[in-house]
């Protein structure tokens, strides 16, 4: 397995320090440098990648808020010289959370746990690429839900609602884990705690969506990528 990462780093020596370590693993294959936020955005858009290593305080954008925007974001491993983003970190699914200064040791367990994290991601977006419908967990049962007949994913800590034509299922997973599984050609995220098919929207008004009688909010960072969306639609 390689895996393509990219380094979003404003320190130059935090920077140097992470390609170092970097050029040390035969499985990394390091993509692109970028000390900006924005510009690692732009850079994204025509050479995507396996695996972020972000640092979190930088100028313009914070690297959580880099991270709530982006739509099929890679897997994650954060940076920091501080230690209360955690709990934030959390919520948004990343592989590690590494507190500068950064050992190499403590660096390979994070390499170990993005390798993890890719081997059961892969197979899981190949299947339901050619899919038309995914078996979830609710409590003791699997039930089979048409991917086609999905309205919205709704997150609930721990939990999603898949809210479907004909019924509302309640599983013990991450939303994050939906939608590394979802084709973004079908679904899109507008919140951080929904997703919505694409094909089920009826209307937007404002700052929500319209999917039937549900009435969805369109999260701050996630407004500009869902007109950019709207807008290549010519639905305006």
């Amino acid at each position: 397995m390689s895996i393509r990462c990219h380094i979003i780093e404003d320190e130059p020596m935090a920077s140097k320090l992470l390609q170092l370590y970097v050029s040390k693993l035969p499985v990394l294959e390091l993509i692109a440098v970028s000390d900006n936020p924005l510009h690692a955005l732009e850079s994204l858009k025509t050479n995507p990648v396996d695996l972020l290593f972000v640092d979190i305080r930088m100028p313009e954008m914070t690297g959580l808020s880099l991270l709530e925007v982006m739509q099929n974001r890679p897997l994650a491993i954060l940076t920091t010289a501080f230690s209360e983003f955690a709990l934030e970190s959390y919520e948004l699914d990343v592989v590690d959370y590494l507190k500068k200064p950064i050992t190499f040791e403590r660096f390979v367990k994070a390499i170990g746990k993005a390798e993890q994290r890719l081997q059961l991601i892969g197979p899981a977006k190949e299947k339901l690429a050619g899919a038309d419908y995914i078996f979830v967990k609710e409590g003791t049962r699997f039930v089979k839900v048409n991917i086609d007949e999905i309205l919205f994913i709704e997150g609930l800590k721990n939990y999603v609602a898949i809210h479907t034509i004909h019924q509302k299922i309640i599983s013990l997973q991450r939303l994050k884990s939906l939608e590394d599984q979802f084709p973004a050609d079908k679904f899109i995220r507008v919140h951080n705690s929904y997703i919505v098919a694409k094909s089920a929207i009826s209307s937007v008004k404002e700052n929500e969506v319209c999917v039937g009688a549900a009435k969805i909010p369109i999260g701050e960072t996630y407004l500009k990528p869902f007109m950019d969306f709207i807008d290549g639609l010519h639905l305006h």
